[in-house]
């Protein structure tokens, strides 16, 4: 391997790098945003009565069961 090759970096990864550089803050708020939505405690009674809780859905939805 020659002495003036150096790894290839996308043009994305480029951009990445130097939006991280230039807020060091984006990782942490990206990590509170994920927690608002997707990193809770599943409570697992709630869960069950609402599958338990659920009505099948017709096969064709627009008709209705009296005819």
């Amino acid at each position: 391997m020659p002495f003036f090759w150096k790894p290839y970096k996308s043009d994305v990864t480029q951009f990445l790098d130097e939006l991280k550089a230039k807020k060091p803050s984006l990782e942490a708020e990206q990590r509170a945003g994920r927690a608002l939505l997707w990193d809770r405690a599943i409570d697992r009674e709630a869960l069950e009565d609402w599958r338990e809780a659920r009505v099948p859905q017709q096969p064709y939805v627009y008709q209705t069961k009296g005819e």
